[in-house]
């Protein structure tokens, strides 16, 4: 029984100015309420711990804003509700249906104020009932209600024999139980109705809601007896084995029990004084070691790391470091592996949902996997993706490592300067730690996950050593099968780690460990790829993000290539999708006010929300000038056109270069007019002309630094230009080194290059004959409107580039008469 649930103090009589009520009921307080007529309808407080059995007053805590206002709305009138438990305990806001059919109707006694603004009602079963129909349901539950029918009972001697075995069961429960108060005896011994006794102890004995739900609905009073009569023969056996048990334990301890606790004892009063014990820590890490898979020579030494913990006092400073070094050996995956998902097809599918276009790393991931599902023992590759920001080149790694069922970890390069954020300190330092390779597989859990180190071409280096050192060992197959971590002071086998780098350029980065790693070159994408990107990736991305769904915004292809070309300059996406976002935001905002708005986003709603154009394409267009020829160069961020700009004014041959231009830009420079005066006769340019004219060469935007030889044929080409006044064919661009011999060679970056001259609608290219391998690469629906011409020396670009037709030459109008005879 659960008598302490009830509060027998408050069964003393409490009299207010309203009502006085005694909670034990007579025969006849019975017969009078039996007598009661039940009202049409009812208001309805479902209980959810508990059941109310007539005659029995309990306090209820009551904290349903719905319960509350049922409780005061009952209390200003006539102080009847129903109470009934609700089926599942766990529902918070019970319907109608959710209740059980049979109930008790209750007298509200009291409603209290607690301290705490809890609202707590003494409740007095009054007689059972049963529901009908619900009239309403808010702001609570109103039904009608019809009277329980209970099967009369003629008492007789075994009737009367059982309701005393109850009686004594109870008592007897009270005594066995020391957290039962005496004053339950005495309301049990003053019980003089039976159905009440019955229905007392039936709410306060130790069963579940469903039994004295069951007690309540039963309509026979013997049968709802001997139900009881169970319930307490079962509980009173279960406190006589209880006491049994503990008196048992008590009397029980023998000799080695005895030495065990004193043992115990005697260990805590020993570390209170400082002295050498073992902890149950060493015993929690033995029993860890035993399930490891790690090999002999680990074993070995972590059991020869243990027992020097064994003898470390537990209050000196290297138990807790010795307590750290044991955790990581046992942390770190030994041999343990995740299993590789050989499903080729599987992990096309997924390479190509996560990621549009890079169809060259997509196709080495497929061969590195075909191979390993052939051989399984293959070495894992070590890739570098290079190629400007926001390609894709770190997501990249997550898709792999879900195309192949492995662990994803990545590590963040950039800014590393010290060398052991790779190869970790030794652990007598204060504060030691592993290096961030070892803490990245501990974190992964797994030996073959793919990790993903970031930025690797923003590795510095200082003092404290060049980490891109320590990654030698760590990117070379032949050499990480036995990494030496400083803290782990242990090999470590990382030739099963697929390692992919990432990068912006390789020229940052140290040419042995260039050597290391398979390059491939992840380029900008073009307009068509960047609409599908956003159509397939971003668009669905940043609509959940600002929590819409398909149908309350869309976007057209057209709208989406006017964002591309309008407001980003870029060979990545994120730009983009920040523009897609600001776009969505605008429309969530329209939503969110209740304001009307068009679901397919227009042109209009695009210079609306972002305002005007950021960029015109015009002004890459502009060739119309003598001596202004547009060039193609590479930035961090994909590839950009420039205007190189040649001018000439009255002066002695004075060469001035302006534009932040770099040591080898100001070289071609140099020799773009070294070249073009050892060959002015083949240009049909006066050799006067150089001694009489200063040269100026302007690469905007002069803010900006600029350094290559990329820009050698375009300074010739405008100086060319300057100095026969024949202008530049439009729609023109084009980039390549020169020699002082007029010799055109090669140059990088030709894909973004390529990929910039089309945003801007260059329709024609020059560029070094062995070039052409690069422009072989690219696909030819994204250049099928352009036109290539691969040459090797400089005549060939002037006959190329430059128009037969001379402009009015501007300098007639301020030159000395002397010298109009040299320009013509």
């Amino acid at each position: 029984m659960s008598f302490d649930s009830f509060d027998f103090k408050s069964a003393l009589p409490i009299i207010n100015e309203d009502s006085e009520f005694f909670p034990l009921m007579s025969s006849e307080d019975e017969e009078e309420m039996n007598n009661e007529e039940l009202p049409e309808v009812l208001s309805i407080l479902p209980l959810r711990n508990t059941v109310l059995f007539p005659g029995v007053v309990i306090p209820i805590t009551v904290g349903r804003d719905k319960s509350i206002k049922l409780i005061r709305d009952a209390n200003k009138g006539n102080r009847m509700i129903g109470v009934v438990a609700q089926q599942d305990v766990g529902i918070e806001d019970p319907t109608f249906n959710q209740l059980n059919q049979v109930g008790t109707i209750a007298l509200i006694i009291k409603m209290l104020q607690m301290p705490d603004g809890n609202t707590t009602v003494i409740l007095q079963g009054k007689k059972r009932f049963m529901l009908k129909d619900e009239v309403q349901s808010e702001p609570y539950i109103k039904a009608t209600i019809q009277p329980f029918q209970e099967v009369k009972l003629k008492e007789d001697k075994e009737f009367r024999a059982m309701v005393s075995s109850i009686k004594d069961m109870a008592m007897n429960i009270i005594q066995l139980s020391p957290n039962i108060p005496s004053e339950a005896g005495i309301a049990i011994r003053n019980i003089e109705s039976t159905s009440f006794l019955i229905n007392f102890i039936s709410s306060n004995m130790n069963a579940d809601m469903a039994a004295k739900q069951h007690l309540l609905e039963m309509n026979n009073l013997r049968e709802r007896a001997r139900n009881v009569l169970e319930h307490l023969t079962v509980e009173i056996q279960m406190l006589e084995l209880k006491n049994q048990i503990q008196t048992k334990v008590r009397t029980d301890l023998d000799k080695q029990q005895r030495d065990y606790f004193l043992n115990q004892q005697l260990k805590t009063i020993q570390e209170e004084l400082g002295g050498n014990t073992p902890d149950l820590e060493i015993e929690n890490l033995r029993n860890r070691a035993a399930k490891k898979k790690w090999g002999k020579e680990v074993g070995e030494h972590f059991k020869k790391e243990l027992e020097k913990l064994t003898r470390t006092n537990p209050a000196a400073a290297d138990y807790s470091v010795q307590i750290n070094y044991l955790e990581l050996l046992l942390d770190l995956p030994w041999n343990e592996f995740t299993k590789d998902n050989f499903d080729l097809k599987r992990a096309q599918k997924i390479l190509d949902k996560d990621h549009f276009g890079l169809d060259k790393v997509k196709q080495r991931i497929i061969e590195y996997l075909a191979v390993l599902k052939l051989k399984h023992n293959m070495k894992a590759p070590i890739l570098c993706l290079v190629g400007p920001p926001g390609v894709g080149k770190t997501s990249l790694g997550k898709s792999i490592a879900k195309a192949l069922g492995r662990k994803y970890v990545r590590m963040a390069l950039g800014g590393i300067r010290d060398e052991a954020e790779i190869r970790g300190h030794r652990k007598t330092y204060i504060g030691a730690m592993p290096g961030r390779v070892i803490t990245s597989l501990k974190k992964a859990g797994a030996a073959n996950p793919v990790f993903i180190l970031d930025e690797i071409d923003k590795v510095g280096s200082d003092f404290r050593g060049d980490p891109s050192s320590a990654l030698l060992e760590v990117l070379d197959p032949e050499q990480n099968g036995t990494f030496y971590d400083n803290y782990v002071e242990m090999d470590f086998d990382l030739s099963n780690v697929m390692f992919i780098a990432t990068a912006n350029s390789l020229s940052t980065i140290q040419p042995a460990l260039l050597d290391r790693m398979e390059i491939i070159e992840v380029n900008g994408y073009t307009i068509e790829e960047k609409v599908e990107i956003a159509k397939q990736h971003l668009v669905p991305k940043q609509r959940e993000a600002h929590g819409l769904k398909t149908r309350d915004v869309t976007f057209k292809n057209n709208v989406l290539e006017k964002v591309v070309e309008d407001y980003t300059r870029e060979s990545g996406v994120r730009a983009l999708e920040k523009k897609i976002g600001s776009l969505i935001r605008g429309i969530a905002k329209n939503i969110a006010m209740e304001e009307e708005y068009n679901n397919a986003v227009t042109k209009e709603d695009v210079e609306r929300i972002l305002g005007a154009p950021i960029f015109d394409k015009d002004q890459y267009e502009n060739n119309d000038v003598a001596g202004v020829v547009t060039g193609l160069a590479w930035t961090q961020v994909g590839g950009d056109i420039l205007f190189i700009e040649a001018s000439l004014s009255p002066g002695k041959g004075k060469l001035t270069l302006t534009g932040s231009l770099g040591d080898v830009m100001k070289e071609s420079a140099v020799i773009a007019l070294a070249y073009l005066r050892s060959h002015a006769a083949q240009f049909d340019i006066d050799q006067r002309l150089f001694d009489q004219w200063d040269v100026h060469i302007h690469v905007p935007a002069g803010a900006t630094p600029k350094d290559g030889p990329s820009a050698g044929v375009t300074m010739l080409t405008a100086l060319t230009s300057a100095f026969t006044q024949r202008k530049v064919k439009p729609h023109l661009a084009m980039t390549g080194e020169i020699t002082l011999r007029g010799k055109v060679l090669p140059v990088g970056g030709i894909k973004e290059k390529i990929l910039a001259a089309k945003r801007a609608n260059i329709t024609e290219v020059i560029l070094c004959k062995s070039n052409q391998k690069d422009i072989n690469e690219i696909k030819g629906d994204y250049i099928k409107d352009m036109q290539f011409h691969y040459v090797t020396d400089m005549q060939q670009v002037i006959d190329l580039a430059l128009l037969t037709q001379k402009v009015k030459n501007p300098l007639d109008l301020t030159i000395k008469e002397d010298l109009k005879p040299v320009l013509n």
